[in-house]
């Protein structure tokens, strides 16, 4: 049973059954849940180990961020709304679902076109021997700008923020039939959706392309294995949001009514879903995370060695070696040569000093 309502724009819109919120709810507590922990756990990866802190996983660093802040500033409010099958937190509170998912989602994609650039750079432009994180920094900054940038104006008069879908959901307000509503929805594809996309099919496009006469050193094997995972983050991100882009798409230049409730819903579960997946594709395709959790989840292994290295150069330090014997070789006997003495320590593994030979001990010359 489907009902109607009437937000403050105007328009109407259609909600879900109880039993339709309640399936909703499963799956965005599912999606808040998974996406918030898997999330957090390659921030925590990133912060803790410094061989992961590269150029390149800054950028895949800035959508794990972008995701973990859609989880805790969006869906829980869009998942607590569909428990009580209705929209909880106002106009404001509206206004501010609609920017804080249309920002996220947008940085989101601008760090995969500027990641799909990067790889560009990296195996055809130029050779970088140095880790260069000017450039990736910048580019995290330039994203969060450019999307607030085309976030803003809706909050300032230029189209608006208003429920979606099953009213439990807020975006820009694709359905009002308005020179402004219809000139910035044109704009924030073209600029948001269109020209990103673009830049990652010409970029992969080069690259499959060149990708037989690119010489395979080791170095260069490794640069195509991060190639592979940021298509198909990119992949992944695109099949999420497609679709929702589709039904936007047509809810604004479509007749009214085209979209029924659940075509609207769907999209928009699966576009949020790219949250759970981004950190998924993070820890199983980049080897330096992967092993990173190995040893997070082995970590009682990783204590004892650490303690038992630690303790062996303990043991080791400041002990002398014992000389060692003249050899013999046929008749002649070579004289014993001057007194060794190596340190173990951690700074330098052999530190030696050399003694002179004992009194009496003829010198024929050097053993060494």
């Amino acid at each position: 049973e489907l009902h109607a309502r009437k937000n403050r724009a105007g328009q109407l819109y259609e909600r879900l059954s109880r039993g339709g919120h309640r399936v909703m709810s499963v799956f965005l507590g599912s999606i808040m849940v998974f996406g918030f922990l898997n999330n957090l756990l390659v921030l925590v990866l990133f912060c803790r180990f410094k061989t992961l802190r590269t150029p390149v996983n800054m950028l895949l660093l800035n959508i794990s961020v972008s995701d973990m802040l859609v989880c805790v500033c969006g869906t829980t409010l869009s998942f607590a709304s569909s428990l009580r099958s209705r929209w909880l937190y106002g106009r404001g509170g509206c206004m501010w679902y609609g920017f804080a998912n249309s920002c996220f989602g947008i940085v989101s994609l601008i760090s995969l076109s500027v990641l799909s650039y990067d790889r560009y750079s990296t195996l055809m432009v130029c050779n970088r021997r140095t880790p260069n994180y000017r450039r990736p920094l910048l580019a995290v900054g330039g994203s969060w700008l450019y999307s607030v940038a085309w976030t803003v104006p809706p909050l300032l008069g230029w189209s608006s923020y208003g429920l979606e879908g099953a009213g439990t959901s807020c975006s820009v307000t694709w359905t009002v039939r308005s020179p402004a509503s219809h000139s910035y929805i044109i704009c924030l594809f073209i600029f948001c959706l269109g020209l990103p996309v673009l830049v990652m099919v010409y970029c992969y496009g080069r690259l499959l392309y060149a990708v037989g006469h690119i010489r395979r050193t080791a170095a260069r094997r490794r640069e195509f294995h991060i190639l592979f995972m940021v298509v198909t983050t990119v992949v992944c991100y695109l099949l999420c949001w497609m679709p929702y882009g589709v039904v936007a798409m047509m809810a604004t230049f479509g007749r009214p009514g085209l979209i029924s409730p659940v075509a609207s819903v769907i999209p928009s579960i699966l576009a949020k879903s790219s949250t759970v997946i981004n950190p998924v594709i993070y820890i199983l395709m980049n080897k330096q995370v992967r092993h990173t959790c190995c040893q997070v989840a082995d970590g009682n292994n990783v204590v004892d060695m650490t303690t038992a290295i630690s303790s062996l150069q303990t043991n080791l330090k400041y002990e002398p070696v014992e000389p060692v014997e003249p050899p013999v070789v046929g008749l002649m006997h070579y004289p014993a040569p001057s007194r060794v003495t190596c340190y173990s320590s951690p700074a330098s593994w052999k530190q030696c000093s050399m003694s002179p030979p004992s009194v009496g001990e003829v010198e024929v010359g050097s053993h060494f």
